[in-house]
């Protein structure tokens, strides 16, 4: 009995041991992990970048989030588990809570290995950045490299286009289409040259309205009076009129059709397509882009 006691004794010492000592390291790992998970915006579940690829990149997108103060994220996946690289992309950026601001502003960048596309995906004030037009030439700089495996060049590109049209600004009449709705929402953006115009339009009416007091209290109009009273004495003046007839001769009469002036070449009240980012809804956030097959 003592001899059964005496090895319970040493099997709970060493197990309490192991709590104390080996437990620390797994569970500060389980803390580190989610810790860095809540931080990282690179998610190479597909194993297509080495470590220093995705060190490379986690740098370059904190320096964009700083500067651009919109969310920047990276996603690779083999298996999406039944989902379009739409659907997948836009469900990552939602459950994991990705986005600044209000609006969760941001941009995603899918390589789907399951489905072999590509995905840009650019959530609140990012679609007035990222338009159709500018979104597509982004996938096809990226093209190439993705046709030929170059998966951390492709990474690379994104990261330098969403940085390079967020500098260029907003372009001019840009706007949001909602596919689901149809409702069109303008960017409106005062210009400098704008807001020098409303000030010199709103100096010149109140200079026209001071002037207008001045010339009350000037007493002009009084003074004018009193010097066409003194020519009353050419009351009795006369005037002739002579009769002149001018005759019209030699004419003739062209009708023309003049075309309607539509005011562009495309729908939306003749908007400019350039500047279109077609958007939808989704858990209350903002969403566009779209992918290309590789």
């Amino acid at each position: 009995m003592r001899i059964i006691k005496l090895f319970s004794g040493i099997l709970v010492f060493l197990f309490c041991t192991f709590l104390l000592f080996g437990g620390m390291p797994v569970a500060y790992a389980i803390q580190y992990q989610e810790h860095n998970g809540n931080e990282a915006r690179v998610y190479d579940d597909a194993g297509l970048f080495t470590a220093d690829q995705k060190d490379e990149f986690e740098t370059t997108i904190q320096s964009m989030k700083k500067e651009m103060n919109m969310d920047v994220v990276i996603v690779t996946t083999g298996d999406t588990g039944g989902e379009t690289a739409k659907d997948y992309a836009e469900n990552f950026y939602i459950e994991r809570s990705f986005g600044m601001g209000s609006d969760d502003r941001g941009a995603l960048f899918l390589i789907d290995m399951d489905n072999r596309e590509m995905y840009i995906l650019p959530v609140g004030k990012m679609n007035r950045f990222l338009t159709d037009q500018r979104w597509n030439r982004i996938l096809d700089d990226a093209y190439n490299e993705i046709s030929q495996g170059d998966y951390a060049a492709c990474a690379r590109t994104y990261l330098t286009g969403v940085r390079k049209y967020y500098r260029e600004g907003i372009p001019g009449g840009q706007y949001n289409y909602d596919a689901d709705t149809g409702e069109i929402s303008v960017y409106h953006s005062i210009e400098w040259f704008e807001a020098a115009l409303a000030i010199l339009v709103a100096a010149a009416a109140g200079a026209a309205v001071c002037g207008g007091v001045t010339s009350q209290y000037s007493m002009k109009k009084v003074k004018r009076r009193a010097a066409n009273s003194l020519l009353s004495y050419r009351a009795a003046s006369e005037f002739h009129y002579s009769r002149q007839d001018d005759s019209l001769v030699n004419t003739s009469v062209t009708h023309v059709i003049i075309p309607r002036n539509t005011g562009g070449n495309g729908s939306n009240g003749g908007m400019s397509s350039s500047g279109r980012s077609t958007t939808h809804s989704n858990s209350g956030r903002t969403m566009g882009g779209g992918g290309r097959k590789f």
